[in-house]
């Protein structure tokens, strides 16, 4: 049974896990700034910022030598642009400072079991990713079963994606356990250490705690670590801050 210290100590460990996230069309400079400011908790600092293309520049000169990673994302939300349209966002968003790229697969065709094209549109966005970490979005929640799960999470494996995440958060069903656990098999069955990034609708720290559970039974204590998982979310960090403070346990 998890103890109210359990709690504030699981907190702590997921601030340092997120992906403080603000994607949405009201995101400005100012908004930035504020949640670059806010990535900077009592408790430690976020893994990342992911905010549009258009803002990256703001995000490097308010973060300066802070340890908060940069992240921003290509072919969102729809997953609709070609590989090649995909490789140019992210290539001039690494030059523009982004140090992660989320990039969406393109899941409408996954759906007509294109894996082949999926793969070769992960490789295309590997490379324009060069050094920068690059996360692709499966989109879970519009493939149709957990076996097209397993085989866009291998073909974006192969392609070179460093990551794996659920959602893009525009859509319903977001993440849900079902899919992460389908993706995180998926991992652990590879040769390289491959991440896991859980998003979409994860609000409140018992979400955010399945997940870090889940890819803890499956792939080891060891991948708890900001190299290895996150959670990507734009409301939960006042949650996780109550809690690691002791007061919303």
């Amino acid at each position: 049974m998890k103890t109210a210290s359990d709690t504030t100590a699981r907190a702590r460990q997921l601030i340092g896990l997120l992906d403080l996230t603000s994607l949405d069309n009201r995101t400005n400079r100012a908004t930035v700034e504020q949640l670059c400011a806010r990535a900077m908790t009592p408790y430690g600092p976020v893994a990342a910022v992911c905010i549009p293309p258009a803002h990256l520049e703001a995000a490097r000169r308010t973060l300066g030598a802070a340890v908060v990673r940069i992240c921003t994302v290509a072919n969102f939300p729809h997953g609709q642009a070609d590989r090649k349209r995909a490789a140019f966002e992210i290539r001039e968003s690494v030059a523009a400072g982004a140090q992660e790229v989320d990039v969406v697969y393109p899941f409408s065709k996954a759906a007509d079991e294109s894996w082949a094209r999926g793969e070769a549109f992960v490789r295309a966005c590997k490379t324009a990713a060069g050094n920068a970490t690059l996360k692709v979005i499966l989109e879970t929640g519009a493939l149709p079963d957990p076996s097209s799960i397993a085989r866009a999470s291998r073909a974006a494996i192969a392609g070179g994606a460093d990551f794996l995440k659920t959602s893009t958060g525009t859509r319903e069903p977001a993440a849900t356990p079902e899919a992460a656990e389908t993706m995180l098999r998926v991992i652990a069955e590879q040769e390289r250490p491959v991440g896991f990034k859980a998003a979409g609708g994860i609000r409140q720290y018992e979400q955010a705690a399945v997940y870090m559970d889940l890819a803890r039974d499956i792939l080891g204590e060891a991948a708890i670590m900001p190299e290895r998982f996150r959670i990507g979310a734009s409301s939960l960090l006042d949650d996780l801050i109550d809690k690691a403070k002791g007061t919303g346990a």
